[in-house]
């Protein structure tokens, strides 16, 4: 039983995923549109909301092309790394806290396990395989350029991305993350405790996900299309989809980690009915990530691409002496107030 339970789960999940990232695409070129003014895809369907399905069409009907010295092998497995790790990231993610059917508690998290904030930091990690094995399966100075970058770009963040979280494990006490979630409250979020670690884990984010301004894996007018150079159709669109996927998946930790997850201010969730309470939790909470992933969507379409010797100078000279800091400084309030 709940072996099923699990897998109803994961299908809904991935479903759910999927048809979220076909419209986020959609979303993002129309908030591109309007700062630009421009109107944005408007011909397929009313306001242009069967473009996804289009989009998707294309895709599937693409040729996919492999270059003919390429690692053949290699080259197909590279993109089903990349959406596999960032599927598996939102295993952990605390969309609400439970439901109630047949007289049964049904936790809204996949795997409700004790160490989620270990477990998501080890699936961003392996997530550098997809890249880094695409750029050098494809025989192509370029891709190889860009899975050089994206390793040497994650590798860096991810040093500065796990320290920044530290301050928030030492408030709450916990690597659960539905009791960080708990341990929040109403307002003392931990944003309030953590501004500077927030915006470490942010900046670091931003790297991680290699989104704009610190895209330089794909680096179009640098690297033509960096790691993804040489790859079309569906197994293009399965790193296009990770992408996105990554995106979600640190937009909900964002909002996890320190603006307090499924809470509400002057909400007691324990004073409703468990089932009305956990949709209230669950609309919260996509509402808090959906405010993350346009503010995702902003800073791409604001901010210049950086140049690949000032991205590193800010991991290592910046972002990575901050998180140091907040740690001891976290370390030194929380030893005075004891």
């Amino acid at each position: 039983m709940i072996a099923l339970i699990a897998l109803i789960k994961v299908i809904v999940l991935v479903l759910v995923i999927l048809g979220t990232v076909a419209y986020l695409v959609l979303l993002e070129r129309k908030v591109s549109a309007y700062m630009q003014d421009r109107i944005g895809p408007n011909r397929v369907g009313p306001k242009g909301l069967f473009q996804p399905f289009a989009d998707i069409l294309k895709l599937v009907l693409k040729e996919m092309i492999v270059p003919e010295n390429a690692n053949g092998f290699i080259h197909a497995l590279a993109p089903v790394i990349s959406i596999t790790v960032a599927l598996a990231a939102l295993a952990v993610i605390p969309f609400g806290n439970y439901i109630v059917v047949g007289g049964q508690k049904i936790s809204l998290m996949i795997a409700h396990v004790n160490i989620g904030v270990l477990y998501i930091l080890a699936m961003s990690s392996l997530g550098v395989y997809g890249i880094t094995l695409s750029g050098w399966a494809s025989n192509n100075k370029y891709s190889l350029l860009g899975g050089l970058r994206s390793s040497a770009q994650m590798i860096s963040y991810e040093l500065s991305l796990g320290l920044s979280i530290i301050g928030v494990l030492m408030i709450d006490r916990t690597l659960q993350l539905d009791k960080i979630v708990q341990s929040q409250g109403a307002w003392l979020w931990n944003i309030v405790f953590q501004p500077i670690g927030f915006l470490v884990f942010v900046t670091a984010a931003f790297a991680e996900t290699n989104r704009l301004p610190f895209d330089l894996p794909e680096a179009e007018p640098e690297l033509v299309g960096g790691y993804h150079t040489e790859y079309s159709g569906m197994r293009w669109g399965l790193f296009f989809l990770s992408e996105y996927t990554n995106m979600i998946v640190s937009s909900a930790l964002i909002v996890t980690l320190y603006f307090g997850g499924w809470s509400l201010p002057y909400v007691n969730y324990a004073a409703m009915m468990p089932n009305l309470a956990a949709l209230l939790q669950v609309v919260t909470f996509l509402a808090k990530t959906g405010i993350v992933i346009f503010v995702f969507m902003w800073v791409r379409w604001t901010l210049p691409r950086f140049r690949y010797d000032q991205l590193m100078n800010v991991g290592w000279k910046i972002m990575l002496p901050l998180a140091i800091l907040n740690l001891l400084g976290t370390g030194a309030v929380m030893l005075a107030l004891k």
